[in-house]
């Protein structure tokens, strides 16, 4: 075992760990007392069920990942790597197409071993706890359009990385990053319209007050809103939800069935201020260059290390190959990958903040605000009261009580401002290139 193999083994155990004690701490921070902003909105009986629900899940992820290191571990000392390797050089294509044959088996393999808990968690923990709404046709048939979308849209990106790291030479990651960003910038028009309708149907909203107040308020903070939909979520789950994405004239609001029934017009006005907040907080832009920044920097070491002999020693490699060398360094820069997440997470819970601040003061309604969060907290079975620890390692939205006291201005880090203090929404910029990632609200 070289120094690289050591490196990555000793990350995995230390990030296993690192959750671990995570875990322990969050259901250790469980109270038996409801706490008071949700007195009347979580009922004990309820709230004694979000803690189970909490619980089973958490006990659940542990067994998991127990699983995956095991069976990660065998398979690599098992010398699995070099197996698949020779598996997929026996059928004597070139350097590209072997590699889409190393990559497949490997995706093959891994979603084979895992397709029993996406199974149990769907059907016994969600259906457990009264969420899951997903018949079996349903299941598979999302399994299928994935890994069909998987082979049309992301097969052809992947032989192209690896042709150009294989025949392009010292400029291959300069070629790469700009394939990928100019696919992820297709995917932000083509995903709206063409892929997430094949998941679940998107119906306009229908003319009534509801419609009529989400557009009045749109009007005052001119924010250009002609897509607003209502998405089938309760067809796969009882959890409720609201998002906002797409491109240009393309970007569209969604709201949820689920939610539309378990909130007023007030509240929902509140939800989709939000929403619009992130989009004129630039939240999205900025989230956007980030990624592809960040993607020129990976492809940049990934340059350096793909074919570094030791990285394929590591892994029992006797041949060096670009494939094999993208999924060896995905594990080696996996340390980077975590902090980078950690802080990516920490500017999304302080975008939540700001977006909230939007709402609020835009509509001059903090309590319709409160409310919703409230009501989707106790619906969804939300934990009320996390560790600092788990917050800061898993959390991309504040704790909803840490969100709700700064909706009340009683958190001064949240800077929101009474109400009454509105600003003049006309000073706010209308980017045209933003786009909200489908996420809790």
């Amino acid at each position: 075992m070289n120094l690289i193999a050591i490196i990555i083994l000793l990350f995995i155990i230390i990030d296993l760990a690192l959750n671990l004690v995570a875990d322990v701490l969050n259901l250790k921070a469980l109270r038996e007392e409801v706490p008071d902003e949700f007195q009347g909105v979580y009922d004990p009986k309820r709230y004694r069920l979000s803690q189970e629900y909490l619980k089973v899940n958490t006990r659940f992820g542990w067994i998991v990942a127990i699983f995956d290191l095991c069976v990660m571990l065998a398979f690599w000392f098992g010398k699995g790597f070099p197996w698949v390797d020779q598996w997929a050089r026996s059928w004597n294509q070139g350097p590209v197409v072997t590699g889409l044959i190393f990559t497949a088996l490997l995706l093959v393999f891994k979603s084979v071993l895992s397709l029993p808990f996406g199974i149990y968690d769907t059907f016994v923990i969600e259906e457990r706890f009264g969420f899951n709404k997903t018949r079996w046709q349903t299941y598979v048939t999302d399994i299928l359009k994935g890994v069909g979308l998987s082979i049309l849209l992301g097969g052809p990106l992947l032989a192209g990385v690896f042709a150009f790291f294989e025949y392009a030479g010292a400029n291959a990651w300069w070629y790469c990053w700009g394939t990928v960003t100019l696919y992820m910038l297709i995917m932000r028009f083509v995903a709206p319209t063409w892929i997430m309708p094949l998941f679940n149907k998107f119906e306009p909203l229908e003319e009534g007050e509801l419609r009529s107040a989400i557009i009045s308020y749109a009007q005052t903070v001119h924010f250009p809103l002609t897509n607003l939909f209502v998405i089938d979520g309760s067809r796969r789950s009882e959890k409720s939800n609201a998002f906002f994405t797409g491109f240009g004239k393309n970007k569209r609001i969604a709201l949820f069935d689920t939610l539309i029934a378990r909130h007023t017009v007030q509240e929902l006005v509140a939800v989709l201020a939000h929403e619009i907040g992130h989009y004129k907080k630039k939240h999205i832009l900025q989230t956007m260059l980030i990624g592809i920044v960040h993607t020129g920097v990976t492809l940049f070491l990934l340059s350096l290390f793909i074919s570094y002999q030791g990285l394929f020693d590591a892994f029992f490699m006797e041949q060096t190959s670009v494939y094999a060398g993208m999924i060896f360094f995905g594990m080696l820069y996996s340390p980077i990958d975590l902090f980078l997440g950690i802080f990516m997470q920490m500017r999304s819970r302080r975008h939540e903040y700001e977006a909230d601040r939007f709402a609020v003061e835009t509509t001059n309604d903090s309590d319709s605000l409160a409310n919703a969060l409230k009501k989707l907290s106790a619906h969804n079975l939300s934990n009320l009261l996390p560790h600092r620890l788990y917050v800061f390692l898993n959390y991309s939205h504040p704790p909803v009580l840490e969100r709700i006291r700064a909706i009340r201005g009683e958190n001064p880090k949240s800077e929101i401002r009474n109400p009454k203090q509105i600003r003049n929404p006309k000073s706010e910029t209308n980017p045209k290139s933003e786009i909200r990632n489908p996420k809790q609200i």
